[in-house]
């Protein structure tokens, strides 16, 4: 009986273990590869068929892999790469990607640190195109944007190449700069460009500034030419207007004209201590030689 009761507990505790080793769990943010003998025969809750919870494999004989089914993040470390124009960068950038086929994944980079590995010559190769065909100050102060979208496109198409069984989620830049001991020598190039082009565009407004005084300066003449003009010929014709005036009261009373115009040159030559050296018998003095006031 001992030795009966003692198979019994052997054959549950074997079922246990058998049917502990049957089961396995996913949860929702993982996804799963069932292997045998090394090889995978079947993957659970990937993308496109979700399917978490409890399942089944054959005991002492099937293994689980699970993989990350949530964005997975990988840093590149800061390194020197050359632009355009021959100036060395210093490039600090991340990548964030999420496994979307996970037999291929496992069959190409098999574990989360094989994909960082070959995302890491991906990466490093992307940049090094894309940054040898842009000059340093444009990486650094412009078109960051489009720079980073060129990389992620590079990306794109070799991890698609490569078939690794990822997308490729983002891909960014968080720093460009200047290693520290050319920083400065770049840095007073920069500045004494900056200063070049601002004294140009200051002589630039300088002559701006002389041709707009002259031009003013011309129409002013011009203004003023006009003005006397206009002021010479309005005289002209006042004058020409009161002479007529003076003919036509001449014409009707010559003696009054004459009369008049000797009163007004009385009143200009004779003034209070005025010496006047004139013959007496003048014709300026005509009106006072005799009591009609005339010849």
């Amino acid at each position: 009986m001992r030795v009966i009761g003692g198979i019994l507990v052997v054959i549950i505790i074997a079922g246990v273990i058998a049917a502990f080793t049957a089961t396995f769990t996913v949860s929702e943010t993982q996804q799963a590869l069932v292997l045998r003998v090394g090889e995978p025969i079947d993957a659970v809750n990937e993308p496109g068929d979700p399917d978490p919870g409890l399942h089944f494999k054959a005991p002492f004989v099937d293994e689980v892999v699970f993989i990350e089914k949530r964005n997975l993040e990988f840093d590149m470390a800061p390194e020197e790469i050359q632009a355009a124009d021959q100036e060395r960068l210093v490039v600090d950038s991340f990548l964030r990607y999420r496994i979307v086929d996970p037999l291929r994944f496992f069959q190409t980079v098999r574990t989360e640190e094989g994909a960082r590995e070959r995302l890491r010559s991906i990466m490093d190769d992307s940049l090094r195109g894309v940054i040898a065909s842009i000059p340093s100050n444009e990486v650094i102060s412009g078109r960051r944007a489009e720079l980073m979208e060129r990389v992620q496109n590079a990306v794109e198409a070799q991890v698609a190449n490569q078939q690794l069984g990822i997308e490729v989620v983002d891909v960014r830049i968080l720093r460009a700069d200047l290693p520290q001991q050319i920083a400065d020598r770049v840095f007073e190039r920069m500045r004494s460009e900056r200063q070049q082009e601002a004294a140009r565009i200051r002589a630039e407004g300088e002559q701006a500034a002389q041709e707009i005084r002259a031009n003013a300066d011309r129409q002013a003449t011009i203004i003023r030419a006009e003005a006397r003009a206009e002021a010479e010929r309005t005289r002209g014709e006042g004058d020409a207007r009161r002479n007529a005036i003076y003919a036509e009261a001449y014409g009707r009373d010559t003696e009054f004209f004459q009369f008049y115009r000797s009163m007004l040159a009385y009143e200009s030559a004779v003034r209070q201590g005025t010496p006047i050296v004139i013959p007496p018998d003048s014709e300026f003095f005509e009106y006072f030689r005799s009591e009609r006031g005339g010849n």
